[in-house]
């Protein structure tokens, strides 16, 4: 994976709503490893630069196919769950419509179990925003 640096663009995928402080992550099309790496690069920029942490939400509902597999699921979640230790806690919020993406999801779960990342899945954009503390609307794609 690519270091993060100050000058990179982010992905045309992801929003980031200041106010609220929140990263949606909108991945379309085919998720891949590609894919993932290039959002977790924009996402460790941004936790480096940030003054406080902030909420994720991942709306899974646009992507037609997944070619992850179990070990790298297993790998960034686990990384993900050790470079984030004795950081405050933050919500991340997984918005699913297929079978494969809630397998995918639970995996995570799993592993970043008791840790600073609280994750949760949802099958309602409403239920998701709740739990998030956000209008719903936020969490509605632009376009």
């Amino acid at each position: 994976m690519e270091q993060p640096t100050l000058a990179m663009k982010p992905p045309a995928e992801v929003e980031f709503l200041g106010e609220a402080h929140l990263l949606i992550w909108r991945p379309r099309g085919i998720l891949n490893e590609a894919a993932v790496n290039k959002v977790l690069v924009d996402l460790l920029r941004r936790e480096a630069m940030a003054a406080q942490p902030f909420n994720r939400f991942s709306d899974l509902s646009f992507v037609e196919s997944f070619h992850l597999t179990f070990k790298y699921v297993f790998h960034i979640a686990l990384h993900r769950r050790l470079s984030y230790a004795g950081r405050e806690s933050i919500k991340s919020a997984f918005y699913v419509t297929h079978p494969e993406a809630a397998h995918l999801v639970r995996i995570h779960a799993l592993l970043t179990d008791h840790s600073p990342l609280e994750v949760e899945m949802f099958e309602e954009r409403e239920a998701a925003a709740k739990w998030l503390g956000v209008p719903v609307e936020s969490l509605m794609a632009q376009g």
